[in-house]
């Protein structure tokens, strides 16, 4: 079997170098000055050309989660185009970026930047730092790893479960981007090919995992993270987010609503028992596909359409369905 096309689109390119700002309300006065009616009317104004509107920019502060100088950040559109403003700023390649934190210099999973940033967040870029390799024996089906990754071509551990095969190998950590299984490189390959190739390992069979640990601060080294138990949470700040998608421009959308919340963290745990994958903004769009479908084969079209790649199996589709069935009925 060769292995799998894991090349990513190219992104599209940014609209005027800002397609991600609203445009600002319409610069015009008030069409008539009711106080002068008495006044002589003058000669009306000559045309003139009509100005586009200009558009805010918006600026992201950001560090090195190891520690840096605070830097600006603007003028990106996608998760591409952010890593390589912050190598820019820093003066690091953009392949040295792993992933990115909210908030926080620590590898907190539940503060990862997924789709959406709250206009006050304060980003963290976190970058490779050592790399390990370990042999890995399959002892059981599952190894105990949920994947994420990080929207442009690195994927990484997201959570180890308690008393799995990985949680007995104590030198693999949360936030480690895996580089390559058996040699192969897996750069390039989404969450989700990276899980089937693991479940794909035979039972007893040793295989080696090539590991990149992020760079630590000097008050991170020798912590092993574990993401809790509880459900990603999601910072946001203020009443709207930053929303970056995998393809297209990023836009400026309201916080999603409780109902839309619900719905998201329970298709991601989903997404997570039945793909071995956590993704926020996966399950944000999957929670779009199946807004305002009356039955589950209208939303099985709408997400084949956005998302046909990912071949979904029936009985995922239905769950989900019957999720935000539940959810929006308040049984969840």
């Amino acid at each position: 079997h060769g292995r799998p096309d894991c090349r990513r689109p190219n992104p599209e390119p940014m609209q005027n170098g800002e397609a991600m700002s609203p445009d600002l309300q319409d610069s015009r006065g008030p069409p008539g000055d009711e106080e002068n009616q008495g006044a002589v009317p003058s000669a009306p104004p000559l045309p003139q050309e009509p100005s586009p509107c200009p558009r805010p920019k918006l600026v992201f502060h950001a560090q090195l989660a190891h520690g840096s100088p605070t830097g600006r950040i603007q003028g990106f559109t996608n998760v591409r185009e952010l890593y390589a403003k912050i190598a820019e700023v820093f003066d690091v390649s953009a392949s040295e970026i792993l992933f990115c934190t909210l908030n926080s210099h620590k590898v907190d999973m539940q503060k990862l930047l997924g789709g959406q940033i709250g206009l006050e967040d304060f980003i963290f870029a976190h970058v490779r730092g050592e790399t390990k390799e370990v042999e890995v024996i399959k002892t059981e089906d599952a190894l105990g790893l949920t994947i994420t990754d990080n929207g442009a071509g690195y994927a990484f551990i997201k959570r180890i479960k308690e008393g799995s095969t990985i949680d007995r190998i104590k030198t693999v950590c949360v936030g480690d981007h895996i580089e390559a299984i058996n040699d192969q490189s897996i750069v390039g390959c989404r969450h989700y090919e990276v899980a089937k190739m693991l479940k794909e390992q035979s039972r007893g069979t040793p295989f080696t995992l090539r590991l990149v640990e992020p760079k630590k601060a000097f008050d991170m080294i020798g912590q092993r993270t574990r993401a809790p138990k509880s459900s990603e949470g999601k910072m946001v700040s203020g009443k709207e987010t930053l929303r970056l998608r995998s393809k297209g421009s990023a836009t400026l959308e309201e916080i999603p609503s409780e109902f839309e919340d619900k719905a998201i963290k329970k298709v991601d745990d989903l997404l997570e028992s039945y793909m071995g994958i956590r993704d926020l903004e996966l399950a944000t769009t999957i929670v779009e596909a199946g807004r305002n479908k009356k039955n589950p084969d209208d939303f099985a079209e709408a997400l084949d359409s956005v998302l046909g790649d990912f071949g979904f199996p029936d009985v995922f589709l239905f769950d989900v369905w019957g999720a935000m069935g539940d959810v929006k009925n308040g049984r969840i």
